[in-house]
């Protein structure tokens, strides 16, 4: 008799828990959900391989978590409600316990913003661990985040604080020599990101443009600049390094901040009207956020050192297929 676990056994132990009556979850072909009236849905998709996206040595919890963070950030970044989610397994070989503790991460996160896991797949893959989320949200279209919605005059916001995942990725990746104590202290802010799911919903009403900060400042900034035809002035001094990383020299504080992906905080524009609001939902959500330039009516990105200079040769982001 061969009692061995089946791909179908994995789904019924780990990953099928209740999801509410107005939606059907997995064990059908498709599930299916409902919309309130008046709203849109928000979708987004992401996809972490091992050895590209995390290293082979994160906890099996931890990645739970991340698998489905990175997906709640691009909700955030919209300004959406969370509702259901998708997840795409693939598994060189099956371990139970490493599977249970991968579903706690999981599930944790999504009880925590109500996104239910309402289907997905499975199967063997032939190197490495292979995650694909999709997430489903809701929003107000008329009050969406927008990329292409920037305008000239309008403040440059970050949330929380930049660079400790890059230095954390290098270090652990022998880019840059490891200091274990401070890796100690920063790994959680690569491992372990925090999607401003609420931060979004607050601003939806008070910003025009955001996006989540998955492949450095910049860059992603720069997609704002591009879709909505504005340029920036980002002054240096404003940016909200890491505490922890104060001491390092200067060159890599500089990288981090600017180019330092997998952050997974929210860069957003909005009018300078709007500044004393966004200040007090920062109060209240507990989560500092900062005003680090303004965007404005020529098409180019500046940042301006201490000395009012304008920063030569900037850092480029993350680019998968970049040599």
């Amino acid at each position: 008799m061969n009692t061995q676990a089946t791909e179908f056994d994995l789904i019924a132990r780990y990953f099928n828990r209740p999801v509410p009556k107005d939606m059907l979850g997995g064990g059908d072909d498709c599930a299916l959900f409902s919309v309130p009236a008046g709203k849109q849905v928000a979708t987004s998709t992401d996809l972490l391989l091992e050895g590209r996206h995390f290293f082979s040595d994160v906890d099996a919890r931890t990645l739970g978590h991340k698998a489905l963070a990175v997906n709640l950030s691009d909700l955030a970044a919209m300004g959406a409600s969370p509702i259901g989610c998708l997840l795409g397994l693939g598994l060189p070989s099956m371990d139970p316990g490493w599977i249970e503790k991968f579903a706690e991460g999981f599930y944790a996160l999504a009880a925590e913003h109500h996104c239910h896991l309402i289907g997905g797949d499975t199967t063997r893959s032939l190197n490495g661990i292979t995650l694909s989320v999709t997430v489903f949200g809701v929003v107000d279209p008329l009050h969406a985040m927008h990329r292409r919605a920037a305008q000239p005059g309008d403040e440059i916001w970050v949330s929380g604080y930049l660079g400790a995942a890059d230095i954390a990725c290098r270090m652990l990746a022998g880019e840059i020599p490891t200091q274990p104590e401070l890796l100690k202290k920063i790994r959680h802010a690569l491992e372990l990101p925090v999607p401003r799911v609420a931060l979004g919903q607050a601003l939806a009403r008070h910003a025009h443009a955001a996006i989540d900060v998955s492949d450095g400042l910049l860059q992603d900034l720069g997609h704002i600049l591009k879709a909505s035809g504005c340029g920036a002035q980002i002054l240096e001094s404003t940016l909200p390094i890491h505490r922890d990383l104060l001491g390092l020299p200067a060159h890599l504080l500089r990288r981090a901040a600017l180019a330092g992906g997998d952050l997974y905080e929210l860069c957003f524009t909005a009018p300078v009207s709007a500044h004393a609001v966004i200040d007090e939902i920062g109060r209240e959500l507990s989560i500092p956020l900062t005003c680090i330039g303004t965007a404005t009516l020529l098409n180019d990105l500046q940042v301006v050192d201490a000395a009012g200079c304008i920063v030569p040769d900037l850092p480029a982001g993350f680019d998968h297929f970049r040599m």
